[in-house]
């Protein structure tokens, strides 16, 4: 339970209530069809619908002249085609995948953005179900990809790394790069955005509720350099969100490159 809603500060002979595990585990706020809504459920369903309308009211009736809204919409998917997509896997490779990386963005971007957006104040993907569903996604993607690109042995040998020339090593680093690419990958892409989520999340919830607890007597000297620090650390983790996003999807290119790419 947060310092706001136990009223506890200190000198009033109770102990700083720090944010755990607990933070991340809430209650059903309601149910359909038997299926139990919690909040980070809640917030991603919200996520996908602002992405959808954002993207409808941009480029529903996309014209030459473009208003703001469209500016901003075409910022954002230019940025993601040419910057990330377009330097991955090219352009003839690469524009049957740039719906996916754009959608996929922002999708991660909003669920990241509600940290710090007031009543909601939770980032999704700190919630490690929904990163490992979308690195899923990409897993899905990139290993098919690969066998339908290569052929079954083709696929292998990409995948496995493959090298006659590597001599007696060649059985090891065919077993360490199997492991890496099949297993460690996915794992890890999702995780890096967990991780960073999480913990962006649980320093904000310290600093957070320190200036509450702070806030009596002497304390609330410390208060104010505690509330300084949650604006602070906002605004870094306002970047951070975005740069996460654009993280998921580079890597996710460069997964799908690395399917498409000539075993030598």
């Amino acid at each position: 339970m947060l310092a706001f809603e136990t009223d506890c500060h200190i000198f009033d002979g109770c102990g700083f209530p720090t944010p755990g595990l607990h933070s991340f585990v809430f209650e059903p706020l309601f149910t359909i069809g038997g299926v139990e809504v919690n909040k980070p459920m809640l917030l991603a369903v919200l996520s996908s619908v602002t992405v959808l309308v954002f993207l409808w009211a941009a480029f529903g009736r996309a014209k030459v002249v473009p208003g703001k809204l469209q500016m901003i919409g075409e910022a954002g998917y230019d940025f993601i085609r040419k910057g990330v997509v377009y330097e991955a896997l090219g352009k003839k490779e690469g524009d049957k995948y740039v719906p996916l990386m754009v959608s996929m963005f922002f999708f991660i971007w909003i669920m990241n953005l509600w940290s710090i957006i007031p009543v909601a104040q939770f980032p999704v993907t700190s919630i490690i179900a929904y990163p490992a569903g979308l690195a899923l996604l990409v897993y899905l993607i990139w290993v098919p990809l690969t066998f339908k690109r290569h052929g079954f042995i083709g696929g292998i040998k990409n995948i496995s790394g493959y090298n006659k020339e590597l001599g007696w090593v060649l059985p090891l680093v065919m077993v360490l790069e199997l492991l890496s690419n099949l297993l460690i990958r996915p794992f890890t892409h999702a995780v890096r955005l967990f991780a960073n989520m999480f913990a962006g999340h649980v320093l904000l919830l310290i600093f957070t509720i320190a200036s509450w607890y702070l806030l009596n007597g002497i304390g609330i000297a410390y208060a104010g350099v505690s509330f300084v620090m949650v604006i602070l650390l906002t605004v870094f983790e306002m970047f951070i969100q975005a740069l996460q996003a654009y993280v998921f999807v580079l890597l996710a290119c460069s997964y799908i490159q690395g399917a498409l790419a000539e075993h030598h």
